[in-house]
């Protein structure tokens, strides 16, 4: 499925307050059971695989976490502009909630990323006239849990919208520019062979029209040609 932001994929007790859920949604959609093969973010939006067999959600969710066997691509906006392309290897600690092996508590963690578009925002904000912004295409090449919001961190080009990652007032203010508050990542493509067939799969969710709103906000005219890290 195509999951919109703001959309748990199931229940949990971290957000109690919350009523529709994609799992359900696509059970009651079918009228048979299905599991989630993997995790989206509450805020992500994007490609979504769920299974119609326990069997084979363990088997595929296996791959997902090792990255085996399969390609995953994401877009997301960061704050500044990195440079054309790059690749984090920063190891990662587990979750606080998720701590399932001490041994593993700290587990290697790969991207790669692109960047695919640059903005500059007219929004003072840190002693700076404008804001610079990026579309950036990423790819997890394991698949630990919050990878890509920590990895962009890492590297001091946080995601925008992300609360826990990112800044506070920066994602305020860009939200009130943009009149869209959310997490601006998006899982656009998944890559994979059917667990049964051995099939190639393209699974592919184009994201919502909003994200035009980049480019409209831009004061200088976008552009993919290399540029120096900032």
């Amino acid at each position: 499925m195509n999951k919109p932001p703001g959309l748990l994929v199931h229940r949990t007790g971290l957000d109690a307050g919350e009523t529709r859920f994609a799992l359900q949604m696509l059970r009651d959609q079918l009228g048979r059971p299905v599991w989630p093969v993997h995790r989206l973010d509450k805020g992500t939006s994007g490609v979504l695989l769920f299974a119609l067999s326990a069997v084979t959600a363990r088997t595929l969710g296996q791959a997902f976490e090792a990255g085996e066997g399969l390609q995953k691509n994401y877009q997301a906006v960061v704050r500044g502009w990195p440079a054309s392309e790059g690749f984090t290897d920063h190891p990662l600690k587990r979750m606080p909630d998720d701590m399932r092996s001490k041994r593993e508590a700290l587990q290697t963690a790969h991207t790669h990323w692109r960047t695919l578009e640059r903005y500059e925002l007219p929004l003072p904000l840190g002693g700076f006239e404008t804001t610079r912004c990026a579309l950036v295409e990423l790819q997890p090449l394991t698949g630990r849990r919050h990878q890509l919001r920590r990895h962009m961190k890492h590297i001091a080009h946080p995601i925008v919208g992300d609360a826990t990652h990112g800044k506070g007032p920066l994602n305020r203010a860009l939200a009130e520019l943009l009149g869209w508050q959310r997490l601006w990542l998006h899982a656009r493509t998944l890559a994979l062979k059917h667990p049964a067939t051995g099939r190639a799969l393209h699974l592919e969710a184009d994201p919502e029209g909003h994200w035009a709103a980049w480019r409209l906000r831009s004061v200088t005219p976008h552009t993919t040609a290399p540029m120096p890290a900032v």
